[in-house]
């Protein structure tokens, strides 16, 4: 399959409009800093199902929110994390939403994105749901020069006995835990890609070696689940990322036994 340098940059609207959606949020957080916190973040960025800032919608809407950063921070260091964050997915998105939206149709493009997505938020609500109180109790340990098993038992007790200080300081850790971000979805697009174009010739940054398609995004997937049972980059969703991989496989392999993973008859 090949495209014009005019078909490269005439975007499909679906990938146009993600694009725009994404910059044009992330732009507002830098400009109204204040209204980010407590606005954007506060009731669209992912929040642990068990916070009480938690809403379904937020399934969705983390998507197009990105780590905030602050004009002056991106103009003089392109190289902060909000920047990296949100240009690496819309570029991404750039490269390989086009293809793939004119290969599937933009209906089958969007369902397809959303679904990775969401999968990618509820794969992360399960991860917090088994590490939230490990990871309270460590900070917890850390912050009273304490080891984690005697801390357990004092807050195990203070629960016991309905400690409001612990039961606060517990509702607090939860309120703060918060993913934002369209990796997950973008992961699941890289899948995609592997799959109608397993072969197709891919290039990292400052390697001159070309991979196929397939062997990149295995790798990738390898990668994050290491990254994330390691707890490396905590700051990272790494299990998110494969949440969207692994609801982009079911589609996927449901498509290609149904015939239609280069289109025909879904949504046409």
């Amino acid at each position: 399959m090949s495209y014009t340098p005019v078909q490269r940059f005439n975007l499909p609207p679906a990938t146009m409009n993600l694009i725009i959606i994404n910059v044009l949020i992330w732009l507002v957080e830098m400009l109204f800093p204040s209204f980010a916190i407590n606005g954007i973040y506060r009731h669209c960025g992912l929040h642990y199902v068990g916070a009480t800032d938690f809403n379904p919608a937020q399934v969705i809407t983390y998507m197009f929110v990105h780590d905030r950063g602050t004009i002056l921070h991106v103009l003089f260091n392109m190289f902060t994390r909000s920047f990296i964050h949100v240009f690496f997915n819309m570029f991404t998105l750039f490269m390989f939403g086009p293809i793939l939206e004119r290969t599937w149709g933009t209906r089958r493009f969007m369902f397809f994105y959303m679904v990775c997505g969401v999968g990618a938020a509820l794969v992360q609500e399960g991860v917090w749901a088994l590490t939230w109180e490990h990871e309270y109790l460590s900070a917890l340990a850390a912050q009273n020069g304490l080891n984690y098993g005697y801390m357990k038992e004092i807050v195990e007790a203070g629960l016991a006995n309905g400690n409001a200080n612990i039961l606060a300081g517990m509702e607090m850790f939860k309120s703060q835990i918060m993913t934002v971000g369209a990796s997950g979805a973008i992961f699941g697009l890289l899948l995609g890609f592997a799959f109608v174009f397993p072969n197709m010739p891919l290039y990292l940054f400052f390697i001159p070696i070309p991979i196929k398609a397939k062997w990149m995004v295995l790798g990738y997937g390898v990668l994050e689940f290491f990254l994330g049972v390691s707890g490396s980059q905590a700051t990272v969703a790494h299990f998110a990322h494969l949440g969207g991989m692994l609801f982009g496989l079911i589609i996927l392999l449901y498509w290609r036994k149904k015939g239609t993973l280069r289109g025909n008859s879904f949504f046409n």
